[in-house]
């Protein structure tokens, strides 16, 4: 058996149903119609696979010039690259599946 939830009026948005105000608020955002689509998981891969990408690389370009005691000079090349293509693969997926709906 599955609940069913009232239709809400313009004034009374919070509270729907039951639901908490986070609850309503989460369910308006990545509600089918809503502003993300039903699925935030790919949203969320995008995001952090970029973030992976797009960071390391920076890390490589701006490396220190003059590091303190225990400090390196730059990042490891190859961990670097390997996170690179991780977070690559990551977003590139994302997008994937956001474009195939």
């Amino acid at each position: 058996m599955v609940p069913q939830v009232a239709e809400a009026g313009p004034d009374d948005w919070l509270g729907v149903g039951g639901l908490s105000e986070a609850g309503v608020v989460t369910g308006l955002v990545f509600a089918d119609s809503g502003l993300l689509g039903g699925d935030p998981l790919p949203w969320l891969v995008l995001a952090v696979g970029g973030a992976l990408a797009i960071g390391t690389t920076l890390a490589l370009v701006r490396a220190h010039g003059d590091p303190d005691a225990g400090e390196l000079e730059r990042p490891p090349m190859a961990r670097s690259l390997v996170m690179i293509g991780v977070g690559l693969l990551a977003a590139v997926w994302a997008l994937a599946s956001l474009v195939k709906g």
